[in-house]
């Protein structure tokens, strides 16, 4: 993705150590595939793009971050798997196409599940839909602690 060109140096170095490069490339087949089993519409172009180059890592760490807490940050698509019925109820809500990309704070209370639009707005889904805004600034929103913006 372009907009990984656009990163925080902070950020650029902590996906950096879990195995992130520019021009990183990664098959999303198989989490398309189980998506798909799973009732979760095909991915669209921008998801597959993000998961092709950020698909399959992980940031564990927590700590102070900027306005929350920073939490762990898995980019698994498959973390979502179960919920096709509320990111389908959230795309209609929102007139988006939300796809599934990954989980922040799994194994913990605050567990939440993270999607993408077409227009790549990086979102929390829950029981409420909150926006990280879209990349490159999304990817320093989620690695560095920010809170997203709820949504109505």
């Amino acid at each position: 993705m372009e907009a990984s060109a656009n990163f925080s140096q902070q950020t650029r170095a902590i996906l950096e150590v879990v195995g992130w490069r520019p021009g990183r490339v990664v098959s999303t087949t198989r989490w398309e595939v189980e998506l798909a089993g799973d009732g979760f519409p095909a991915l669209h172009p921008v998801a597959r793009r993000f998961l092709a180059e950020f698909g399959g890592l992980a940031v564990p760490h927590g700590g102070p971050g900027v306005t929350c807490a920073r939490e762990p940050v898995s980019f698994t698509p498959t973390d979502c798997s179960g919920e096709a019925d509320r990111f389908i109820a959230w795309s209609e809500r929102v007139g988006r196409v939300i796809a599934p990309i990954g989980e922040v704070a799994g194994d913990t209370c605050g567990m939440a599940w993270l999607g993408i639009d077409e227009h790549e707005e990086v979102y929390l889904v829950v029981n409420r839909l909150a926006s990280f805004g879209r990349l490159p600034v999304a990817m320093d929103h989620l690695v560095l602690g920010y809170m997203p913006d709820e949504i109505d």
